[in-house]
């Protein structure tokens, strides 16, 4: 079995996401991927995300009908900042004979030696690195692992979704109809 473990804020989740999720399960051969979303990202301590239960609502709208596709809230749950390793290890736990692999964008390639626990982390998963449309894909530092995705190059960010909401400009073809009307509905990121 192979999983793919896709952290990160989804503040909101955009389509960019749903793509990235895609382009590693076919080009990997995933047999299914996990939406972890972040109760505090490490990078960016500053930032305060939606509540989780908002950011929650709109990964199930996003995901709704794929079956290769689930959301696993152990971050939101443990709370505080969420770190990859933590995670890592409670999938080590509960799928012992799967391969790992970590989605994660080309920006954040060159700081895994700064990422806690690197030394195991490297050891325990494999990186799926997803450069951003229009530049080079970033290679993984030793002792990481792990390949670039070509994907589909999309350039949509949660912080431009974001911004475009506050503006009162439409997101419907970034994020989806469903997650849109439920931004709107729950009037966040005003």
């Amino acid at each position: 079995m192979k999983l793919g473990l896709f952290g990160g804020s989804f503040n909101p989740v955009t389509l960019g996401h749903l793509l990235v999720a895609q382009a590693a399960r076919e080009e990997q051969g995933l047999s299914r991927i996990f939406f972890i979303p972040a109760a505090q990202s490490p990078f960016k301590p500053d930032a305060a995300p939606a509540p989780a239960a908002a950011r929650l609502q709109l990964l199930r709208l996003a995901l709704a009908g794929r079956t290769d596709c689930e959301i696993d809230e152990q971050e939101i749950r443990r709370g505080g900042v969420s770190y990859t390793i933590d995670t890592v290890r409670d999938f080590r736990r509960r799928f012992p004979g799967a391969e790992l692999f970590c989605i994660i964008g080309a920006d954040h390639a060159a700081t895994l030696p700064q990422w806690r626990e690197a030394e195991e982390l490297a050891r325990l998963v494999e990186f799926l690195v997803i450069p951003r449309p229009g530049e080079a894909g970033a290679a993984l530092p030793a002792p990481f692992r792990g390949q670039a995705l070509k994907g589909f190059p999309l350039g949509v960010s949660a912080s431009q979704v974001r911004a475009r909401v506050k503006a009162d400009l439409p997101v419907d073809l970034l994020v989806g109809s469903a997650v849109a009307e439920a931004i709107r509905n729950n009037r966040l990121y005003l």
